[in-house]
């Protein structure tokens, strides 16, 4: 068991989450300087900075540098953190370490990020980046890759399509109500469900309203040894495959289970004893899926937990209270921060509307990329301010993968074929390609995990099988019933036809005899 050093939460500050006329910088000297506003400590001595892109998103590197020299706090240690989309949640957990640790006694803490300026594909291209390169090339997209996620889900747990849809839809719909009583909110309008079925497709079966926005902003933590109202009780970190098709399972997140089983071991704590929590809903299915991996409810329950209200805001376990990443927006960088922001706030009572009872521990989980890199952090209220000591055991780490990565395997035979694991239509595609987009993750023959183009969007289903070809670095795929209907339609038009030239280009249809590997290859 090792003894370390209690951090508290001393000032918290953030700025209005949306479209901002402010650089990066302003907004991260907003933040900050409402964190030290409500902060009894103002002797910093070391900045921890969480941004997931500027180099792209504002053509700017070195910004915790540029930070320090705007704050007037140069000459003091400043240090960015970067773990994709969990980025300000890694600077908090690079933070707590130091302080906990005794090398710093105050720090602050900041998460930020500035995207509003660009184009939509110009943003999904970035955030794309975190994607693999494989399955990048196939045009997929992080809404692209939840897609396939949620359809696993839901042929899983037998969800019919109208099911899914709805749950989906109370997702979005108690996260909009949530975030009308945030004035930091980016959305702060309930929507309806008819709003809600109005929207347009972003990749089936996920809508526009199913997915955070682009947004502006920046949060600011003030981490300190000496006692406050409010400590952390547990953190933890977790991460997995960055690609989807490396993954053991497509409905959960290791990386999250990781990550909260060490939160929780560290805080002595089970999940029954969290009265709320912020969780990242980048995506509405994700917070169902939140949910369970946090051990909230059992896998496959977390719809009908939804359903019930539990977690609702006045029911037993609010999720998201302050509207999530869904209503309040997603500065990638920022958003590790806004969440703790939130829950300190609302453990304080500083959040409308007031809870009916009283709020001793909550948690927050932040997610990097498509899962691969995970934080959960738990707060709690100390009675008075008595100090407090954490006592930690560190668990065994998962045992790492022995896989052989399946990126170094040959590409499959043009001739290969195989099954749909899982799929979607992507209507909001990246520069280059064109709308519709079916992707889809096969297992072909030989057991291996492949992300393909459709070439044709009809007739998709999990289970359906496929033939496989590769032209260049890309795989395509054609579903095996669609071509025979193609091939039948072809004969009785054939059939029908009273004659026709004797050519060799008009007499051969095509997959009707096998061709020769030259052939083939100029297919």
């Amino acid at each position: 068991m090792t003894t370390m050093g209690a951090v508290y939460i001393a000032g918290v500050g953030m700025t209005k989450f949306g479209k901002s006329s402010q650089t990066l910088s302003e907004l991260f000297c907003e933040a900050a300087q409402s964190a030290l506003s409500t902060s009894p400590i103002q002797d910093i001595e070391a900045l921890y900075i969480g941004a997931m892109n500027p180099e792209e998103f504002i053509g700017e590197s070195n910004v915790a540098s540029q930070i320090a020299a705007e704050l007037g706090l140069t000459g003091l240690p400043a240090l960015r953190v970067e773990t994709a989309s969990s980025a300000g949640a890694a600077a908090l957990h690079a933070a707590f370490q130091a302080v906990a640790s005794g090398y710093y006694r105050h720090v602050l803490v900041l998460g930020g990020e500035k995207m509003t300026h660009l184009s939509t594909s110009a943003t999904t291209r970035i955030l794309a980046e975190v994607i693999d390169k494989q399955e990048r090339q196939c045009g997929a997209t992080m809404p692209a890759l939840a897609a396939m996620m949620t359809e696993r889900y839901r042929k899983k747990y037998r969800l019919s399509h109208s099911r899914m849809e709805h749950l989906l839809c109370r997702v979005a719909l108690k996260n909009h109500l949530n975030g009308s009583y945030n004035p930091y909110a980016q959305f702060q309008q309930s929507i309806s469900e008819k709003i809600y079925f109005s929207s347009k497709f972003v990749a089936t079966p996920l809508r526009l309203y199913d997915c955070s926005p682009i947004t502006d902003g920046a949060a600011a933590l003030i981490l300190t040894s000496e006692p406050t109202d409010i400590f952390i009780a547990g953190i933890g970190q977790g991460t997995g495959p960055v690609s989807l098709r490396e993954r053991d399972s497509f409905t959960s997140f290791r990386a999250t289970q990781v990550a909260a089983s060490r939160a929780y071991q560290m805080a002595g704590l089970s999940p029954e004893a969290v009265d709320f929590a912020e969780v990242h809903d980048a995506f509405t299915p994700f917070e169902i899926i939140c949910t369970e991996d946090l051990g909230f409810f059992p896998p496959g329950k977390g719809g009908e937990a939804l359903e019930s209200g539990r977690t609702s805001l006045e029911g037993s376990l609010p999720i998201n209270p302050s509207g999530g990443l869904k209503s309040r927006g997603h500065p990638v960088g920022a958003t590790g921060v806004a969440q703790v922001v939130e829950i300190v706030r609302r453990l304080r009572g500083e959040s409308k509307p007031k809870p009916r009872r009283e709020l001793r521990r909550a948690l927050a989980q932040s997610t990097g990329g498509l899962g691969a890199n995970n934080f959960v952090t738990i707060l709690e209220r100390t009675a008075g301010l008595l100090q407090v000591q954490n006592l930690w055991t560190p668990p065994p780490l998962p045992s790492a993968s022995r896989r052989l990565s399946r990126k170094g395997h040959p590409p499959a035979p043009a001739s290969e074929a195989g099954r749909i694991e899982t799929f979607t239509i992507l209507y909001v595609t990246p520069d280059g390609f064109l709308p519709p987009l079916a992707l889809a993750l096969i297992r072909d023959r030989k057991g291996r995990l492949l992300m393909a183009q459709g070439e044709d969007i009809s007739h998709l289903k999990i289970g359906r099988e496929v033939y496989l070809r590769q032209v260049g670095d890309t795989y395509l795929f054609t579903v095996k019933s669609h071509l025979r209907k193609v091939r039948e339609a072809m004969r009785k038009l054939l059939r029908r036809s009273p004659s026709l030239p004797s050519t060799s280009e008009t007499a051969t249809i095509p997959y009707d005899r096998p061709k020769s590997k030259a052939q083939r290859e100029t297919v």
